[in-house]
């Protein structure tokens, strides 16, 4: 029998936090690290243009779209067990992945990539869950959690530039290595074994429907941005993938093991932050993609220049998480979530006043710096209320779903961002040709701006959903109940 109180603090809990944060930092770094590297892979590998953007997408699609079962394997087979093999499988992937010598063999190891992450992740959140029992110290082992959530995609950015420019593509992912093999190590030392009793069946049926189901949604916003929104591609794609989220919504109905609990989706709160979670997903990586190209394309940086020039948003996102932990356990997640996407969404429209030459001191420093700050806010509440409530049978899943809506929030919304301004650039050709090659600029600076724009109306729909859903205040999250480690 599972007891629930709150049990004694574990003595290794410090430095179980170190490791779980090693590997989530691992984790979160190959979403974006290898954007930097492409072009210098594209051209080693022969990819093309049209597929070049499967060596992001195969990853975070892998990855978001099996992270539900990768928490309910976490549940049931054990916490650390799980998290150790995620992490060697992990290294495997990125090897196979550094040593490609074609793009499908690189296509394939960034979708191991994501299907091990997707057991590495969950499970160290659920560790969290269960290590940290005082509210006091819950909310500073989030804050660093959250914190490399939200500021790891700008690293990987940094990471990426300093290893394209000075060394090798390859060791974008060839990196993972050495990550992997000290955090394991240091797992099998100071990690304790945790995990529910019940029934190990697994909803296979299920991880494959909604993985299914996200591809074809991914692939279909693909189409769109080369052939256009009603070609048969694209319009085939979009019925695929309705049809498959609607068959993985009834499998989970009528599954006696389902793959993630529908209690846990319709719960206001917890809805509410998933919903939050996918909507701040699709505009962050929104935001680092579009960055990114104005810094090279436009502003003429190099690699290692665009990553440095992308740090500000991490240091708004540390420095507000720092805060954020503080004031938490005073007056709860929602006043944080919704100031902190009320700032967010500030920081992407000041974005949309970049022109051709704009100053980065004066108008890309601040915007950043006032984008990370809001991103930092909510991002430490956030991962809180999504596990308010949920006792240890469903804590994997719980904390696998708020990974996954991150991914697939960074997957649809990288897609979706790319179809709408690759769509105002082909517009605003059309009612004015370039007479004159330094229009070029002009013309991607305005379907960036275009892109920043709605990245914008995503962050506030959510700060919206927030203030319509969440009720939970400060006594809810302050009193979370979890089982004892076994």
């Amino acid at each position: 029998m599972i007891r629930m109180s709150t049990p004694a603090p574990h003595p290794g809990r410090w430095a179980a936090l170190f490791v779980i944060a090693l590997a989530q930092l691992m984790v979160v770094l190959d979403a974006t690290i290898v954007n930097i590297a492409l072009p210098q892979a594209q051209a080693h590998l022969g990819i093309s243009d049209a597929d070049r953007q499967w060596v992001v997408t195969a990853y975070t699609l892998a990855f978001g779209g099996l992270l539900l079962l990768g928490g309910r394997i976490a549940d049931f087979w054990g916490r650390k067990r799980t998290f150790v093999v995620g992490a060697l499988g992990f290294a495997l992937a990125s090897g196979l992945g550094g040593l490609a010598q074609d793009a499908l063999t690189l296509f394939a190891a960034r979708g191991l990539q994501g299907v091990f992450g997707a057991l590495l992740a969950p499970a160290g959140l659920a560790l969290l869950t269960v290590l940290f029992t005082e509210p006091g110290e819950r909310a500073k082992a989030f804050s660093v959690f959250g914190a490399v959530a939200g500021g790891g995609s700008a690293v990987g950015l940094v990471l990426g530039g300093v290893l394209t420019e000075y060394a090798d593509w390859r060791w974008c992912l060839l990196v993972n290595i050495p990550i992997s093999v000290v955090a394991v190590a240091l797992a099998l030392v100071f990690v304790p074994e945790s995990r529910a009793d019940g029934d190990t069946r697994y909803d296979v049926p299920g991880a494959v429907t909604v993985t299914l189901g996200l591809v074809a949604l991914v692939y279909g916003f693909t189409r769109a941005s080369e052939d256009g929104w009603s070609a048969p591609w694209a319009l085939g794609s979009f019925g695929a993938a309705v049809v498959l989220l609607v068959a993985f919504v009834v499998i989970e109905q009528r599954s006696s093991h389902p793959l993630v609990p529908l209690a846990l989706l319709v719960q206001r709160d917890r809805g509410g932050a998933y919903l939050f979670s996918t909507l701040v997903g699709a505009g962050l990586l929104g935001a680092f993609l579009f960055l990114t190209f104005y810094f090279q394309i436009v502003l003429g940086y190099t690699p290692l220049q665009a990553g440095l020039a992308s740090l500000p948003v991490t240091g708004g996102v540390l420095v507000a998480a720092g805060v954020a932990s503080q004031l938490m356990p005073r007056i709860g997640p929602k006043p944080l979530m919704v100031t902190g996407g009320l700032v967010a969404a500030a920081g992407m429209i000041l974005l949309t006043l970049i022109t051709p030459d704009s100053s980065f001191l004066t108008l890309l420093l601040p915007a950043q710096l006032v984008l990370g700050l809001g991103l930092g806010l909510s991002f430490v509440p956030l991962a809180s209320l999504a596990l308010v409530g949920v006792g240890n049978q469903d804590a994997g899943a719980a904390s696998a779903v708020l990974n996954a809506t991150q991914q697939v929030g960074a997957s649809l919304g990288t897609a979706l961002l790319n179809t709408i301004a690759t769509t105002a650039a082909a517009s605003r050709l059309a009612e004015h040709p370039i007479t004159d090659p330094s229009q070029t600029a002009e013309v991607a600076v305005y379907s960036y701006v275009v892109a920043f724009a709605w990245a914008a109306a995503l962050l506030l729909i959510g700060t919206a959903l927030i203030m319509v859903l969440v009720r939970a205040g400060r006594r809810e999250v302050a009193t979370p109940q979890v089982a004892h480690l076994g």
